[in-house]
């Protein structure tokens, strides 16, 4: 995902020393200019993060995709099971699919936090990402803006899990699973949960992108793409 990496230029974030600095590092007789250097990476980070989040956001963008799908935690795993036996299945599956959804909806609005976070990268770490591994973009992604991410992408999941009625259902199965006698009362935060792991969707998502990206002549769909991320193909 060099698409990340430079696309740093395009949003400035390089001087013109600094840029030259990557240039200097980089294989040589590659015939490019900064300008279109920049221009391939801005591409390739449109293609990128815009193709791949965009998928999570569709109906069962999440649901029915076994690589993002989004599961109970082990403490409600115990209450599916016990629903299911109590001839619950139906509550189980809705609650389940509720999750989902509520992760599909706030990646819309999260999208652009994401995007915002990549700007925020130092030179340096641009000039490894580029000549880095087939996910050294996304593990860096990954250890830098999670924490940030989490601070804002919580509150719209909160808030989907409102508009989607996520909070009603799991209310309803909370309420019903705790009246069973005997059972031990569970009191789960399912904000956090379903927040976790629609971030580790999205970013398994940028990871298939960017592997594609890095390994794959046939992803590169312009000429531009082709000749830039050809860079890479020559450390």
């Amino acid at each position: 995902m060099k698409k990340i990496v430079l696309s740093l230029v395009v949003f400035g974030l390089f001087s013109c020393a600094e840029m030259q600095q990557v240039m200097d590092q980089l294989p040589q007789g590659t015939g490019l200019s900064q300008a279109e250097i920049g221009n391939g990476l801005k591409e390739a980070l449109n293609n990128g993060i815009t193709k791949q989040v965009s998928k999570l956001t569709a109906t069962d963008g999440f649901f029915k995709n076994e690589a993002v799908k989004i599961l109970l935690p082990e403490e409600l795993q115990v209450v599916d099971k016990k629903l299911r036996q109590i001839g619950m299945s139906k509550l189980a599956d809705e609650g389940l699919k509720v999750l989902n959804r509520a992760a599909e909806d706030a990646v819309k609005e999260a999208t652009p936090i994401f995007v915002d976070a990549v700007k925020q990268m130092t030179f340096n770490d641009a000039k490894n990402i580029l000549m880095g591994n087939e996910s050294s973009a996304t593990t860096y992604l990954q250890n830098t803006t999670s924490t940030a991410l989490y601070a804002k992408f919580n509150p719209v999941i909160k808030n989907s899990f409102a508009k989607v009625g996520a909070d009603q259902v799991w209310s309803n199965i909370i309420t019903k699973y705790n009246a069973i006698p005997l059972v031990t009362k569970i009191n789960p935060d399912l904000t956090d949960h379903t927040t976790n792991k629609a971030m580790e969707g999205v970013f398994k998502m940028i990871a298939v992108e960017e592997k594609e990206i890095r390994t794959n002549l046939n992803a590169r769909s312009s000429n531009l793409l082709k000749r830039v991320f050809a860079l890479q193909d020559k450390k």
